[in-house]
């Protein structure tokens, strides 16, 4: 079952080929990990959404409040009996249909889907998982770019780079030839007592579990916190590279060309993470 606009129909239901989220990708989404039947990091997605609604000039109706849309979510987990339970979660507001590029209206409607997740903790995958760079296609780093949109060609042109190569994940750069983000999630590097990670201003998605880990880190005091530009020459001479969304947590990166990396840190914070988890 899906919900449309606030009514629970069947999940073959079908959008109209005019939907402009997929005649022009005038989409937001939001993907949302839920735990015992409880929305992790909620404050943090509302918040992020209503932000980039106002950068995409959509309006924001007067009953979608944070209590509203956790009430709507909820009402789809239980049509799809996962109230209670581990679930993934995906909101998509796009803007009602008119127009070509210039919309004839800002109003919204929006849909939620759910999927059925194995489990409630984030756990540490320690198996191989390698990754490249992927260069064929540059991120231009602007607010545009840190947003979640249905414009979503790189990542998929990337992803299919990766399993033509035998890859895990790929990592991206932008115009400036700064190591941006991975594919899917966000980008932390290790080196001695430093972590990196790079701005929002380098074109990376402003992630929820990245937002989550910033706080960590800044808990660690043996560790020195950075926001700034990798060079894709740091990466071989990293201790740890590890990459960070809200349905994995945190992934330790095995594997970058030649170099293998220790998941050391990954460990400290994902223990922290989950600990987080079970306060919520």
């Amino acid at each position: 079952m899906t919900n449309f606009n606030g009514t629970i129909l069947d999940d073959n239901t079908y959008i109209s080929i005019h939907n402009r989220g997929y005649a022009y990708g005038d989409a937001l989404f939001e993907t949302i990990k839920v735990a015992n039947g409880k929305l992790l990091f909620w404050e943090d997605h509302y918040f992020r959404l209503m932000a980039s609604m106002r950068i995409m000039r959509m309006e924001i109706p007067m009953n979608f409040t944070m209590e509203y849309l956790e009430g709507q979510i909820s009402s789809t987990l239980s049509a799809n009996k996962l109230g209670g339970s581990d679930a993934r979660v995906k909101l998509t507001v796009h803007r009602n249909e008119g127009g070509l590029y210039l919309p004839k209206q800002n109003a919204i409607g929006y849909n939620i889907s759910v999927k059925p997740l194995d489990a409630t903790i984030f756990e540490l995958n320690e198996t191989k998982y390698e990754v490249d760079l992927f260069k064929d296609y540059y991120v231009a780093p602007s607010l545009l770019s840190t947003l979640k949109t249905n414009n979503k060609a790189l990542n998929v042109i990337g992803s299919i780079f990766a399993k033509e190569n035998a890859l895990d994940n790929c990592l991206l750069l932008n115009t400036n030839k700064h190591v941006v983000e991975a594919l899917n999630g966000n980008l932390f590097l290790v080196k001695d007592n430093i972590i990196k990670t790079p701005p929002l201003s380098d074109g990376c998605l402003k992630g929820v579990m990245r937002t989550q880990l910033l706080k960590f880190i800044k808990q660690l005091n043996d560790f020195e916190l950075q926001e700034a530009s990798i060079s894709p020459f740091e990466l071989q001479k990293a201790d740890e590279l590890f990459v960070t969304n809200v349905i994995v947590g945190i992934q330790p990166i095995s594997k970058y060309r030649k170099k293998q990396f220790t998941n050391t840190v990954a460990k400290t914070l994902i223990e922290k993470l989950n600990v987080a988890v079970r306060l919520a």
